[in-house]
């Protein structure tokens, strides 16, 4: 028989020979029961302990789980964070790199335009420097030629000329662009040496005497005729009267 039937029949009651016993006692055998009450408190208590320290535990591992998750958790929100803030200013670096590129090669268009105008002026300027350069040498062939001319001219002209300065007692020579100074000789014996001149502008039509040496104080009016005869070779004379009769005077 199991363990568990014997107990139980042990425990059983007989009540038939307890009536027909003179004084029925029932043993309900109470120090026994209230062992086995104490023990199976004690082992409720024990298993109820065990459990709690066993949730006590479990809750702890579980905050502490939870806590590492947090920081985990907290961490990776930072590492988050900080790779949006990476990725935004990353963002703006490559916005402003491309606004720099756009800029760049704006500029460079800019530039390479620039340079195919200057490139095509360049070119205009070369030709037009070659066409200067045509011309040039045209113009020093012409001035060869009008230099000969004048050579020639001059070769002719030259004995006339001297006579002709001979007779007047005067050297004219040219200076600057259309002027010439007439220098006259002998007007005061008693100093050949002194020196009287003239310089006439003949640029334009009309004759311009503008410098005098010494002055002349008639020498308006001696212009005013010259331009109203155009004999300069009369005026030439006329001034050399006028300078003997100042330095006659003086």
């Amino acid at each position: 028989m199991a363990p568990g039937l014997r107990a139980q029949a042990a425990t059983q009651i007989n009540l038939t020979a307890i009536l027909e016993s003179p004084q029925p006692v029932i043993d309900l055998r109470i120090p026994e029961y209230e062992a086995s009450t104490r023990k199976f408190l004690s082992a409720v208590s024990a298993y109820t302990s065990r459990g709690i320290e066993e949730i006590t535990t479990r809750k702890n591992q579980h905050e502490q789980e939870m806590k590492k998750l947090e920081e985990k958790k907290r961490q990776a929100e930072i590492e988050t964070t900080a790779c949006k803030m990476k990725e935004i200013k990353l963002m703006e670096v490559l916005e402003q790199e491309r606004a720099e590129r756009k800029d760049a090669e704006s500029s460079v268009s800019e530039l390479k335009r620039q340079f195919n105008s200057l490139k095509e002026k360049c070119a205009s300027v070369d030709v037009e420097i070659e066409q200067y350069r045509r011309d040039i040498a045209a113009l020093r062939r012409e001035k060869e030629k009008e230099k000969a001319i004048l050579a020639g001219h001059a070769a002719k002209m030259s004995p006339e000329l001297q006579a002709c300065e001979q007779w007047l007692r005067c050297v004219v020579e040219g200076v600057d662009k259309d002027k010439l100074l007439v220098r006259f000789t002998h007007i005061d014996e008693s100093a050949p040496d002194r020196d009287f001149c003239i310089v006439i502008d003949v640029s334009s039509r009309t004759y311009k005497v503008p410098m005098s040496t010494p002055p002349l104080p008639t020498l308006p009016i001696l212009v005013d005729e010259l331009n109203r005869t155009r004999d300069v070779y009369l005026f030439i004379k006329t001034v050399r009267r006028a300078f003997q009769e100042l330095a006659q005077h003086v």
